[in-house]
Order: structure tokens, then sequence, then C-alpha cells
């Protein structure tokens, strides 16, 4: 398709004669307007492709935690480790953050996104073979790589192909995937299992990824050579802000414009934002991390669930979370159409959320199990609530948009260090208070403040982050 030629009006420039991201305010007569009827909404295609890429994910790494209870005992494996079982994928998960940022910098997200769905497929099968623990450690290990490129694909995605004033709801649509993907694990793994094996039901998972895979490559097409995107689309996108301009190459994108500075890959660690965004997402991604690993077995020795109660009743709080997600990104969007600034928009839904998440150190007092699951549920909505805006920080700071994706990879690397500590943490406090869940929920909860405070005052502005 021919490329468009650039809209007058579209792109404004300081004193200093250095471009800057177009404006998308409400007020501002020059942001195009949005593209109306059929054809001309290509963009939220795109999204929905990302969308069953962190389903399938999410339900590959979720079903260890749903066939656990019944691998346990063919394998022999106790709470302490169990605990390192569930750890091992966020190990290699968190560390191939960094490079599968990089590698989509590089190379773009078709591609990687599309090996690592092959590599995390197969893992899933292997897992399915097992016959010892230390097999299954390697199996999880060998997971958590190939999915390390499931978060910032999709975050650089939507960095490419969506204006400012929606990319908070369409990274709200892909990270959905996430709670639906976890959702669907809890009852179809538990069929498999009831009706077949625990082995049975990593095989089938695994083999769900192959068809994803197909999907992906026939209709992913990056904004400049999409067969279908129109001229009336293309310059909505563009002009509204997103992040959208040919993939570039190697480790540190260059501005060319104004003379400024390429900035290395590693000099993203020298900014204060950047670490205020690792540190409130290790502390919001501590207490997710709970829901997907540790959440079924706690209904089920905590609460008393059976199996077939864990399949029905303990999809509740993941489909409320997926309201909080939806709620997450059309209030953010909403406010920021309203005249809201970057900043304050980011700043409220991401503190807001994180405190109400805190509830889920209630869950100690109360003594039924429909009461802990309506406080947990809030607790899990209340996290995807901010975390649609956490998706949205490495669009929001990256100083160009060759390193969205490597914001993203070192922001969710840091998250992950709590996914690899988390489990750990709370199998050994289960193991040293008898099986009791008080404590490892009081840490939560404690965490859910600290990521709070954090976003209020580690991260000062949310804008794109000055070379230097």
């Amino acid at each position: 398709m021919t490329t468009t030629p650039a809209t007058p009006g579209l792109q404004k420039k300081s004193a200093a004669g250095t471009p800057q991201e177009p404006t998308d305010d409400p007020g501002d007569d020059t942001a195009p307007p949005r593209p109306r009827g059929r054809g001309k909404n290509v963009r939220w295609g795109i999204v929905a492709l990302c969308f069953g890429g962190l389903a399938v994910n999410y339900l590959d790494r979720s079903t260890l935690s749903v066939a656990l209870p019944a691998m346990s005992k063919d394998l022999d494996i106790g709470p302490e480790i169990q605990g390192f079982v569930l750890s091992a994928f966020f190990i290699t998960y968190a560390i191939c953050q960094l490079p599968a940022g990089a590698a989509l910098d590089k190379f773009g997200v078709k591609r990687v996104f599309a090996i690592g769905a092959i590599w995390w497929s197969l893992a899933t099968v292997a897992m399915g073979l097992v016959r010892g623990v230390g097999t299954l450690i390697g199996a999880r290990m060998l997971l958590g790589a190939g999915e390390a490129a499931g978060y910032p694909a999709p975050a650089k995605a939507v960095s490419r192909w969506f204006p400012r004033r929606e990319r908070t709801l369409a990274n709200s649509v892909w990270d959905n995937g996430a709670r639906v993907g976890t959702a669907i694990a809890l009852p179809l793994v538990t069929a498999i299992v009831s009706a077949f094996h625990w082995r049975a039901a990593f095989i089938v998972c695994g083999l769900l990824g192959f068809v994803w895979i197909v999907a992906w490559l026939r209709w992913y097409h990056e904004p400049e050579d999409h067969p279908k995107l129109t001229t009336e689309e293309r310059a909505y996108i563009e002009g509204g802000g997103a992040r959208f301009e040919p993939e570039e190459s190697g480790d540190a994108a260059e501005q060319t414009d104004g003379g400024a500075k390429s900035l290395r890959w590693r000099d993203l660690f020298r900014y204060r934002t950047v670490w205020g965004m690792m540190l409130g997402f290790f502390c919001l991604n501590y207490v997710i991390y709970f829901f997907i690993t540790w959440f079924p077995s706690y209904l089920v020795d905590e609460r008393g669930f059976d199996l077939l109660s864990l399949g029905f009743f303990g999809t509740i709080p993941g489909l409320v979370a997926i309201v909080g997600s939806l709620t997450g990104g059309w209030t953010a969007d909403r406010l920021l159409r309203k005249g809201w600034s970057t900043t304050k928009v980011r700043k409220t839904c991401l503190i807001s959320g994180t405190l109400c998440s805190s509830v889920i150190a209630l869950t100690v007092v109360v003594p039924t199990a429909a009461g802990a699951l309506a406080l947990l549920s809030v607790s899990y909505a209340s996290l995807t609530f901010a975390t649609v805006s956490v998706a949205s920080l490495p669009a929001d700071v990256a100083p160009t948009p060759g390193h969205v994706a490597s914001l993203a990879g070192i922001q969710n690397f840091a998250s992950n260090v709590a996914g690899a500590l988390g489990p750990i943490v709370t199998g050994f406090l289960l193991a040293a208070s008898g099986g009791s869940y008080v404590v490892p929920l009081l840490v939560s909860g404690a965490l859910s403040v600290v990521g709070a405070l954090t976003y209020a005052f580690v991260i000062q502005r949310v804008e794109p982050l000055p070379i230097r």
C-alpha cells in the first residue's frame, strides 16, 4: 500500500525546531476525526489478535496451578517444593523480559511474538510428559523463557496502532487476555483432569497455542504495510499521537531531528521514572501472581472447596477482574478526552487501584468463603484497574518509538522478580505456619500500599523521557 503523506498540522514543533508528539486534546482542531464506518477499525482487530495471544499465554502458565493438587500426589511434591516449581517459571520469565523487549524493538512484533508462542506451546506440551520434579522444573523454566515476549509485544503493537486517547482502553482489551486465559484454565483444566489425566491437560493447552500462531502470522501487519488500513484511519492513528514510525533497529533508536543523541538500552536505567515503574509494578504483580499461582490451593486448603466448586466459584474473581480492567481503560481514556494531563490520569488510576487492592488482607478476618471471594474479587479488579495504566506507561514515557518494547520489558522484568519470589515466599510462610494463609495475605496487602506510595511519590511526571 502507498504511504500516506503527512497531514498538515499533525506534527508541531517546539521553539527549538524539534518535532514534538502531536496533541490529541479535544480542543485541538488539528487532530483528525475518528474514522467511521465498516473497514475503518483495523486497529481493533490488531488488539483482538493480541488479546488471543495473551489468553493462550496465561492459559498455558496457569495450567500447572490448577493441575498441581493432582500432580503433587503423583509426583510427591510438598508445599515447599510446590513453591519452587511455581516460581521456576518466573525466574526465566523475568530474566528474559530484558532481551525480549530489545528483540521486539529490533526485529518487530510479528516475528518475535510468533517465535515466543511456538516456544511456550512446546514447553507446555513437554510439561505433560515429565516424570519427576527435576524435569518439571526444567520444563517450567523453558515455559517462562518462551512467554517473555507475551507482555511487551502487545504493548509495542498498541503504541504503534493507537492514538493516545484510545491507548489505555486498547491496552485493557489485550491485557484482559490474561484474565480470560486464567479464568478458562480453571474449568477447562479441571474438566480434563477429571475426565482423563493431568498430563492430558498440558498437552491440550499446549496444542491450542498453535491455533493462535497460525492466526497471528496470517493477520498481523504493521501499520505501514497493512493491506486493509485506510488513509483515513492511518491519519487518525498517526495524528492522534501513536508512536508511529518505521521500526528502528539496534538496541538504541536515534532521534534524527534536532540533533538529539542516541539513547542506549542500558541508559534507560538512569531515569527515576523507570525505577518507579519497576518498583510499582513489582508490588502490584506480587499480589496479582497470588491469584495466578496459589489462589486455587487457597480455595481448596483454606476454604474447603472441592474440585467441582473450585472450577465454578474459582472463576468469579477473574471475571470481576475483567470488568475492573475495562473500567480502568475506559476511565483513563475518558479523563484524557476531558483534558486531564497524562500525569494526572495515570497517577489517579494507579494510586487508587493499588490502594483498593490492599483489601486482600481483610480476607484473614472474614469467616465465610463467600465473604473471602467477594474481597478477593474486589482486590483483583482493583489490580487490573491499575494494570492497564501500567501497560500504557512505556508508550507514555518512551523517549522514542524504538524504546517502547524495551521499557515494557524492563518494567515487566521487575514485576516478575516478584512473580519468582512470591510463590517461594508464600510456600515457606505456609510451611512455617502449618498451612495458614494469614501472613501471606497480610504481606500482599502491605505491598499494595507500598505500590501506591511508589506511584504517588517516586514517579513525578508521566511524559517522554528527555534524551541526555
